[in-house]
This record gives C-alpha cells, structure tokens and sequence, in this order.
C-alpha cells in the first residue's frame, strides 16, 4: 500500500506560479512512475506530468514549457512546479503513483487560476 497526501493548491492570477508536492508513505518497492494527473468539472481525468525513478520526465502537450515535474527520494516526494499558469489549468490536481501494476492516488488538491 502506498498512502499520498498533496499540498499547494490555491487560487492564482493567470500568469502566476504554484508549486504542488505529494509525499508518499508506505512501502516504495516497486514504485516505477510518479505523476500529476488533473480534472476539470464535467471532464476526464487527465495526464499532467510523470516521472520514473530513473528520471525520465512525461508532459501534456499543453503544459510543456510551463511546467516542471521533480522528484525528492530522501522525502519520497514528488513536485509540479506550475508558471505562467492559465485559466484552462484550473481543475482539481491528483498525484498518482504506478507501484508494480497497481495506481494509487492522492485526495486531490485544487488549482484556480483566474483570469
């Protein structure tokens, strides 16, 4: 089992920056991606942002260039650092982790950017 709890959601002004954090408790054998996924009211769940554990990095087109995903293995967390945000983003963020086949998913935190 892998429990995760994410921070740094809020309200921001288009143009402005957040920077989100999951960190991950439970056993970490296994691990193999971990990621930001996120959803807008009347929409699917969408990638955002992965990383694996040998750092090679997966973006949505739509936030390339203006997102940043990092990982920390001493805290076992993982960061989306979000510039030059825009209205579009606004939507509730979920950090997802892939653990042998299995995905495991945070509560959700939610980014409105406002225009």
């Amino acid at each position: 089992q892998v429990q995760l709890v994410e921070s740094g959601g809020g309200l921001v002004q288009a143009g402005g920056s957040l920077r989100l954090s999951c960190t991950a408790s439970g056993s970490m054998l296994g691990i193999r991606t971990m990621g930001w996924y996120r959803q807008a009211p009347g929409k699917q769940r969408d990638l955002v942002a992965t990383i694996t554990i040998g750092d090679s990095t997966n973006y949505a087109d739509s936030v390339k260039g203006r997102f940043t995903i990092s990982r920390d293995i001493t805290k076992n967390t993982v960061y989306l650092q979000m510039n030059s945000l825009k209205p579009e983003d606004t939507a509730v963020y979920y950090c997802n982790v892939l653990k042998w086949q299995y995905n495991y998913w945070g509560q959700g935190t939610q980014v409105t950017v406002s225009s």
